[in-house]
């Protein structure tokens, strides 16, 4: 899929994008095509959206996107392209969505991502005793303790404190 912009606004709002147009990382000027391969097309419509508008892309009224997963690709983009206040935004958001179901995934992309906010906001969540039970009991969060032993440290310690 092909979004036509500005490359002088895409530049005016990432450092990375500035990198790409006039940078060390510069392209030619014969071709004023960007590819992006590893990025779903909405995902990227709506990092465009946010660009231009300082606006978080909102879901659409039928449900066709679902809100924490777009705000996951979507801090996964920001990061990508150093957009601080979408990050954060992202993150805000992905706040309202830390269940016992979600929870290890929200923790591997903090990790990944250094998301400290959301961080902060998933190991209040397991401050919860039951909502630890539970958590401990999930098979994401085996998968997070094998993939992420840095967070389960932290977390360890924070529980650890708690228990003083």
């Amino acid at each position: 899929e092909t979004f036509p912009a500005h490359m002088c606004v895409l530049a005016a709002r990432s450092p990375v994008f500035t990198a790409h147009f006039f940078g060390a990382m510069k392209k030619s000027k014969s071709g004023s095509v960007v590819h992006i391969d590893d990025m779903e097309a909405r995902v990227f419509k709506a990092l465009l959206h946010f660009i231009y508008t300082n606006l978080y892309w909102e879901t659409n009224a039928d449900g066709e996107d679902e809100e924490d997963v777009m705000a996951q690709h979507l801090l996964v983009a920001a990061n990508r392209y150093n957009l601080a206040r979408l990050k954060l935004v992202c993150e805000d958001k992905l706040c309202k969505y830390i269940d016992v179901g979600t929870m290890a995934t929200i923790l591997a992309l903090v990790e990944q991502h250094q998301c400290h906010g959301l961080k902060k906001a998933c190991f209040c969540f397991l401050c919860s005793p039951e909502n630890l039970k539970v958590a401990v009991a999930s098979e994401s969060f085996d998968h997070l303790s094998k993939n992420c032993p840095s967070v389960m440290k932290e977390l360890v310690a924070m529980l650890g404190t708690l228990l003083e």
